[in-house]
């Protein structure tokens, strides 16, 4: 009897659980940044939550105990910190923070108790910084000062404009690479000249770190031509001489060279570099001797994007991770001999926003956060490359106790020869013998991957009754140079094929409403949004969130500007191509757009002007389709702000509320 009453119990209360909503995206609890401690005992990781009241994220600096998973909160009451790390032996932790209405700056804390002091006073604030390896010092990176002028002309602001976004009020400063005792002693400046070390505008990879060899000698830095976004490429890794400020260049090369990492042992140095040196090939890691000469991949065999290198503590092979499928891989690549072994993490999948969030210790173990199909990041750990994957925190437990969609990975032959593959979220109470609205969930990017972790967008789609498809188009990075290179002077047609192709297969299966389809997207999903609307007349609706309508707007206007001519062969200022640059741009078929489209953006995108948006508005409101256009007054390519990222939930969701009702034959949610 008692055990009939639980079966009941249990019955009823999954038929009443709650599902995903807005109210549970502001309570999720975001985890980065792992850093093992060199007695190997304790991981120290950044712990972020909303705060609706103050619209901010309150971090913190949560120490876990590996053995016990106890936790204990290291900054409580700061609310914004960030860079944890370690001092060589363990007995200080610093980390960035603002003092009061200040710039970042580097904290110190001990380890055996006491306040953390500020040991910088940089008028730019710090971008980064690493320990010496004695612990004696510490290395970061400002960004120089202006000029100070008296008199009338300190009212003169005039600039000269270089390869810069059209949102530049100032001409860039560069940034250079500083030491100061850890002590607190007068910090000393180590480079200067108008190159600059590289500076990192979000949603990109963090700034190439700088590494110090381990006698304290050099340190490898990345060295930019210029601090104008767009000649972002012109990278090499430079070696400099701590004592003398000297610094020769590492491989010679000129081009794409990034996130230099000095091996344990001082031999060699580890970086990332594109394959054959050509920017839409796949990232490789490559390694060159710390005396000079010229680089080898590593990691061709492996053949996906690698978007992070970790020197293992023997010096003779790397921790190696980039997207894999629908997943994200971990590999132990050899520097000898050996092929890249993959590591098992079952289903979990580390965090990878074009960087692979992960960490290694000096006894071989393994750190790194991530997420779970119906689990939302925390913090994982391995006791070395061959040990199971061990969950030590439970920050989101509230979240896997809703009743979520459950989520399966697809793949299906496509035009081309190749075999794309896409993430599906089913509505919770899913029933194959009924029809469901689809939603188009389009990653941006393009070099980025939908992934069978837990996407609270994706959660909220399919709460509301809808089948969400998170297709993974050529240009996706997940599955190879060959699929990645395709995208090379093909941005809309050849991706639009694979999209389709995958709606088609998902047709097929019977469960999907034909007449209640919609694309949705931000950034490159929203180009690909705004190309399928223009290409293909079958879709109920539409969301396209700082969308790509016009390749000549990127090319002018955009950070990146001049550097989207290497995707497009070449300036298209010259040799007509012009017309190339046109035809790609999705803007060209407003007049063929019928679906009724929410536009958003923000007024400060840097990454994707915002002229393109008014440029769609525009256009499908002169032909008569029905629109509108939401637009974000704040800085990046995204609201990154609570209140503003849960405006944009609701509007998402809202629009297409209005025009696919709710999902499944029986009404849904």
């Amino acid at each position: 009897m008692p055990r009939l009453l639980f079966t009941l119990f249990l019955i009823t209360t999954l038929a009443h659980a709650e599902r995903f909503g807005y109210e549970h995206v502001g309570k999720l609890v975001r985890v980065s940044d792992p850093q093992i401690a060199p007695h190997g005992k304790s991981i120290v990781v950044l712990v972020s939550r909303a705060n609706f009241e103050d619209n901010r994220s309150d971090a913190e600096l949560v120490l876990v105990d590996i053995a016990t998973r106890n936790q204990r909160v290291l900054t409580s009451g700061r609310g914004r910190v960030s860079a944890a790390r370690w001092s060589p032996n363990g007995d200080r932790l610093a980390f960035l923070a603002p003092p009061a209405g200040g710039k970042p700056q580097i904290y110190v804390m001990p380890m055996s108790g006491g306040d953390a002091i500020q040991l910088t006073k940089a008028p730019e604030g710090v971008q980064q910084f690493a320990w010496s390896p004695d612990g004696a010092r510490i290395a970061f990176t400002t960004t120089d000062e202006a000029a100070k002028v008296t008199g009338p002309e300190r009212h003169n602001d005039v600039f000269e404009v270089g390869n810069d976004d059209f949102l530049t009020a100032a001409a860039p400063r560069p940034t250079h690479l500083w030491i100061i005792s850890a002590a607190g002693e007068q910090a000393k400046r180590i480079t200067s000249g108008t190159w600059s070390l590289p500076r990192s505008l979000p949603p990109s990879p963090p700034s190439s770190p700088v590494s110090w060899s381990p006698d304290g000698r050099s340190i490898a830095i990345v060295k930019t031509a210029t601090p104008h976004s767009g000649d972002g490429h012109l990278t090499a890794i430079q070696i400099v001489d701590v004592a003398t400020g000297k610094v020769r260049p590492l491989t010679g090369n000129s081009l794409f060279e990034s996130q230099p990492v000095i091996a344990p042992d001082g031999k060699q140095v580890a970086y990332w570099y594109p394959r054959d040196g050509e920017s839409r090939h796949v990232n490789e890691i490559h390694v060159a001797p710390l005396a000079g000469g010229p680089g080898r991949s590593l990691t061709r065999a492996i053949d996906r994007n690698l978007m992070r290198a970790l020197w293992m503590p023997d010096s003779q092979s790397l921790l190696v991770g980039g997207n894999d499928g629908t997943s994200v891989g971990l590999w132990i690549q050899p520097l000898q001999g050996a092929a890249a072994r993959r590591l098992s993490l079952g289903k979990v999948v580390p965090a990878s926003p074009f960087w692979v969030d992960v960490a290694v210790g000096a006894n071989r173990s393994i750190a790194f956060t991530g997420s779970e199909p119906l689990r939302p990041a925390e913090l994982y750990y391995m006791a070395s490359e061959s040990a199971p994957v061990q969950r030590l925190t439970g920050f989101n437990d509230a979240i896997t106790a809703l009743e979520l969609g459950k989520t399966e990975t697809i793949q299906w032959d496509g035009p081309n020869g190749f075999r794309p593959d896409a993430v599906l979220t089913y509505p919770p109470g899913f029933d194959l013998k009924q029809k469901y609205p689809l939603v188009l969930y389009i990653h941006g990017g393009p070099r980025s991957a939908s992934k069978e972790a837990f996407n609270s967008r994706a959660q909220l789609l399919a709460a509301r009754g809808w089948v969400v498809f998170e297709p993974n188009y050529r240009g996706s990075d997940n599955l190879g140079d060959a699929f990645q290179a395709a995208i090379h002077g093909d941005a809309g047609e050849g991706p639009g094929r694979d999209v389709m192709s995958g709606v088609e297969v998902l047709k097929k299966r019977g469960f999907v409403d034909e007449t209640r389809m919609a694309p949705t997207g931000w950034s490159y999903g929203g180009y690909m949004t705004t190309w399928l609307i223009g290409h293909y007349q079958v879709w109920k609706a539409a969301v396209a969130g700082a969308s790509v309508t016009s390749w000549m707007d990127q090319y002018n206007l955009g950070d990146a500007n001049v550097r989207r001519g290497l995707s497009m062969g070449g300036s298209p200022w010259k040799d007509g191509r012009d017309k190339e640059y046109m035809a790609q741009s999705p803007i060209q078929n407003a007049h063929l757009m019928r679906t009724p489209t929410l536009i958003l953006a923000t007024t400060g995108d840097y990454r994707v002007p915002i002229t393109q948006s008014y440029q769609l508005f525009h256009a499908l409101k002169d032909n008569g389709v029905p629109t509108r256009f939401f637009a974000y007054p704040v800085s990046g390519h995204s609201p990154t702000d609570p209140v503003r990222q849960r405006d944009v939930d609701r509007r998402w969701i809202g629009w297409l509320e209005e025009y696919l009702g709710p999902g499944g034959a029986s009404g849904g949610h």
